[in-house]
């Protein structure tokens, strides 16, 4: 009996051991793949980095600083690396701004985690000492964070700037910032305050001028002229406007047919209870008042003939062809109008009313504006303009991520202090704290500290700096108080960056934080890579 208690024990002891050679090579391959997508946006931070040029397969060319963009196309194909460019759209989707810096922050930590586990740090350890951190570090920044009212336009517009300065466009941020909380606080809804829907806000983008002729439209603005093939007006005032989803053209039959003709007479009436539809339609739209047609655009059969736009034009109704299907929502919402799907159902009181709609000439192209609108709904338009395709889409990309700083400000209403000043404090803290907590926990919260000051390190390092020198400088400014001490990239030197209104919502700060570790955690449990076929 003792023998076989004694081979139990024996066999026990061989089958404990595990060989753990390839679990720790997968987590070293994972994390090496993830801080070289890291590295890879980490010149693009800051007012003073550099932009990447991106040029995809079918020949199209990006020039682009913002994180979430380049690392959308780019192609990874490891697994690991993958789940970075996952953080960046979530960065873009819950903030609108940071998406370098939430990748570059993972970068840091994944680099602290690597030195962790050479000594022998388990992961799981690793990973809730890194939870912990973050929890207390979103507390830091709160308790730093200045709170604002949306009557503070000042303000808003100081973050919004704040955004803008790294971008491309950065010179235009006086015209840009102010254009953003303005298009934002319109749309704002007074009975549910801390919500604001982005696609409220559309963006027209038009070749011709310059970034400095962008505008903000209390309107619709049409990326198309109005149809005046037989001689039809462009010009309306006191229009009277449908949005129709029908067809002015004559009907088919729903399935495949021929008609064969075998006299001229055959032909004249054919011709002539075309032209009697049609003239039917135009008598009972025109009998509404109506003055100005939208007509969506049909993939069934033309939308208008020629015949229907001559007759459309003696009528004196302006026609806007082809408008795209997913525009109906917004453009009713904005006219306070409602889509006509059918003849029968065109009604006076379905029609929107505008003081004025003309056709523009911009450059060599022509758009449509719509102003006065009765009863507007809370929507607004925006007219970017550009010499050039890249700076047009580079310009929408930055009014995007200003505008997305705007809605963050109105949903979570407090500021903080940009230029690396909130990562340094938070640094310092945490590293006091580190020295509180006992075991493998303290170390882990003392390197997630060190990580963090990754921040501050490379908006020096792209402005051309010296880096250590910059943070040694910030910690022993944080290390007097001066809690809003940041670098100040445009006099090359250490200031209060509130005073430089260099500031930015604390949303971005948070979610940055928090979506970063929960990265570094996911990547830290991942032990093994199993390929299904």
């Amino acid at each position: 009996m003792a023998a076989v208690t004694a081979a139990r024990s024996r066999s026990s002891k061989t089958e404990s051991y595990v060989d753990n050679k390839r679990k720790e090579d997968i987590r070293q391959a994972n994390i090496n793949a993830a801080r070289a997508v890291a590295d890879a946006v980490r010149t693009s931070l800051g007012p003073k980095g550099m932009d990447k040029m991106i040029s995809t397969a079918n020949g199209e060319v990006i020039i682009t600083n913002d994180g979430a963009t380049i690392l959308n196309k780019m192609e990874v194909l490891q697994p690991a690396a993958k789940m970075l460019v996952e953080l960046s759209k979530s960065q873009d989707s819950a903030a609108g701004d940071g998406t370098t810096t939430v990748v570059v922050i993972a970068g840091a930590l994944l680099k602290q985690c690597q030195s962790l586990l050479t000594h022998g740090i388990h992961p799981t350890v690793i990973s809730d000492s890194l939870h912990k951190a973050s929890i207390k570090a979103v507390d830091v920044l709160t308790a730093m964070a200045v709170p604002l009212e949306l009557s503070d336009r000042e303000s808003l517009i100081k973050s919004a700037s704040t955004s803008l300065n790294s971008k491309v466009v950065s010179q235009y941020s006086t015209l840009l910032a102010p254009l953003a909380v303005d298009s934002v606080l319109s749309v704002v809804d007074p009975e549910n305050p801390d919500m604001v829907d982005l696609r409220d806000i559309k963006i027209v983008k038009k070749l011709c001028g310059t970034v400095d002729d962008t505008e903000l439209v209390k309107g619709l603005v049409f990326d198309k002229k109005a149809s005046h093939a037989a001689g039809g007006p462009t010009r309306m005032e006191n229009a009277k406007i449908a949005v129709i989803q029908f067809q002015i053209s004559p009907p088919k039959t729903d399935i495949e047919q021929s008609i064969v003709i075998s006299d001229y007479t055959q032909m004249d009436r054919i011709l002539k209870e075309e032209r009697n539809y049609i003239l039917g339609m135009i008598k009972k739209i025109k009998a509404t008042g109506c003055n100005v047609l939208l007509i969506q655009k049909s993939i069934l059969r033309d939308a208008v003939t020629d015949l229907s736009l001559h007759y459309l034009a003696k009528a004196k109704i302006l026609v806007i062809k082809d408008v795209e299907r997913d525009e109906i929502e917004f453009i009713t919402k904005t006219l306070n109008c409602l889509p006509i799907a059918n003849i029968e159902h065109f009604r006076a009181e379905k029609l929107g009313h505008a003081d004025l709609i003309e056709e523009v000439s911009l450059g060599d192209g022509k758009i449509v504006k719509v102003t006065g609108i009765k009863d507007m709904g809370r929507t607004t338009t925006v007219l970017v303009r550009g010499s050039n395709q890249l700076v047009i889409d580079e310009a929408e990309r930055s009014l995007h991520d200003a505008l997305c700083v705007v809605r963050c400000l109105v949903n979570k209403r407090f500021l903080i202090a940009g230029g690396g000043a909130p990562e340094i404090e938070l640094s310092r803290q945490l590293g006091a704290w580190s020295k509180v907590l006992h075991g493998m926990e303290g170390y882990c919260v003392r390197s997630f500290a060190e990580a963090l000051e990754v921040i501050p390190y490379t908006l020096a390092e792209n402005a051309g700096l010296n880096p250590i020198a910059i943070v040694t400088e910030l910690r022993n400014r944080h290390a007097q108080g001066e809690i809003n001490t940041g670098i100040n990239v445009r006099k090359g030197q250490i200031t209060n960056i509130l005073e430089e209104n260099v500031v930015q919502p604390l949303l971005v700060s948070t979610s940055a934080i928090t979506l970063a570790t929960e990265c570094v955690r996911m990547i830290l449990k991942i032990d093994d890579i199993v390929n299904v076929r």
